[in-house]
């Protein structure tokens, strides 16, 4: 079978593919796996128990049952959720929007290969622009979602270190090149892989930057403020006509609903709302049907507050104070946990790369990512990006437990 171009990228090997392909042979396969490299989100009861409510309300009315399974929504998405996240983002923070600067998308994978594609590649005069991404590491869905080559351009991070085996990015404003060629700056807030929180001087900055130079500035804040808030650092959201925020249902508790959030100036929704009904006719309506009395109430901030954010936090206490006992007498960093649900180990100077280290505790039963997905668009050799993995600490404590201490000890291994 020959394909075309187009398939052709779309069927080579990425760093995104292996780990769900990893992740779905290891739930179909017979040897138990410690499920440590991929970004599900934790099975939290409380969570839980108000989605498993909800589903049997849907049930028990029948007209809203045959709404939410036998009606097209529009491209846009559903108007009601629209409107009750507009609202909510106005009465929190003040934003001057309205439901026409949202727009939903089939899961925010999706949002990303549509935004990235509509503000780099190759335009209609025959310029190229790309997708600057400040500081690395960055998310590993980024980089296989272009429809040319080189869509990505990044930059190193600062590296601050402290004397309890931590360290921390920081964005390296002097080495930043922005000119015609850029299309866009992207960062996530909180950073998946790290767990970094950008402080709000360096999202200003950005921002002033994108402002600057008239091009976007998109934020994924798939693990942020409003919700799920899976933020453990003084930190505050931000939006602009300049800003493209990206949310999502994921990490709140919906990952199977593949629900993605895009606010932005109206020229942006509607553009991607248009290329939703060419490419998926109507987004999917149980996402938010299970989310619209949360978001309408004002109660998804405050299961975000009360409930994720302590759950995660705690979570990751746990296992940092964990890796630091088993990794005693090692040469390691872990990166300060600011957000999300992953912790970042950087092993410097370790003899072997991070993706050998991969391979050898796969085969020992424990799934982790390894760290050089994570720098799409960092051209230049770096050392540093063969030294780390990235683990998710979501899972339950017996099987991060077991986990850790498999991973300290293929470390030992390697160095002895």
């Amino acid at each position: 079978m020959i394909f075309s171009k187009f398939a052709t990228r779309f069927t080579e090997h990425s760093g995104i593919v292996q780990l769900m392909e990893d992740l779905g042979d290891a739930m179909a396969g017979d040897k138990q796996m410690l499920m440590l490299g991929g970004g599900n989100p934790a099975h939290i009861p409380e969570v839980q128990s108000y989605f498993r409510k909800r589903m049997q309300w849907f049930v028990d009315n029948p007209d809203e049952f045959a709404q939410i399974i036998g009606n097209y929504d529009a491209p846009r998405g559903e108007q009601q959720f629209l409107q009750a996240l507009a609202e909510l983002l106005k009465n929190t923070y003040g934003w001057k929007l309205g439901p026409e600067n949202i727009v939903l998308t089939a899961g925010s994978q999706s949002g990303f290969f549509l935004l990235f594609n509509s503000l780099a590649g190759e335009f209609q005069n025959g310029t190229l622009k790309k997708i600057l991404l400040p500081m690395m590491p960055e998310y590993i869905g980024y980089g296989d979602v272009g429809l040319t080559d080189n869509m990505f351009v990044a930059n190193k991070p600062a590296i601050e270190t402290f004397d309890d085996h931590t360290f921390k990015y920081h964005v390296a404003f002097d080495d930043l090149h922005i000119d015609e060629s850029i299309g866009a700056i992207c960062v996530s807030r909180p950073t998946n892989p790290t767990g970094n929180v950008l402080t709000d001087e360096e999202v200003t900055h950005l921002l002033e930057l994108a402002e600057q130079h008239q091009i976007p500035f998109i934020l994924d804040n798939a693990y942020g403020m409003p919700f799920p808030n899976i933020v453990f650092t003084d930190a505050h959201p931000i939006w602009s006509e300049q800003v493209i925020l990206c949310m999502s249902l994921s990490k709140l508790g919906l990952p199977a609903a593949r629900t993605g959030i895009i606010i932005a100036n109206e020229q942006i929704t509607e553009a991607i709302a248009n290329m939703n009904g060419i490419i998926s006719l109507a987004l999917g309506s149980f996402g938010p049907a299970m989310a619209l009395e949360l978001v309408r109430s004002g109660d998804v901030i405050r299961l975000g507050e009360t409930v994720i954010k302590p759950y995660y936090e705690s979570k990751a206490k746990r296992a940092v104070a964990l890796f630091h006992q088993e990794l005693a007498g090692i040469d390691y960093y872990i990166h300060k946990v600011e957000g999300a649900i992953f912790l970042w180990l950087w092993f410097p100077d370790l003899p072997i790369s991070c993706e050998e280290l991969y391979r050898r505790l796969k085969r020992r039963g424990v799934l982790v990512l390894s760290g050089h997905y994570f720098f799409p668009g960092l051209e230049q050799a770096w050392q540093h990006k063969h030294e780390c993995i990235r683990v998710t600490y979501a899972m339950d404590d017996d099987v991060v437990s077991q986990g850790i201490k498999i991973i300290a000890d293929e470390v030992r291994n390697a160095l002895n």
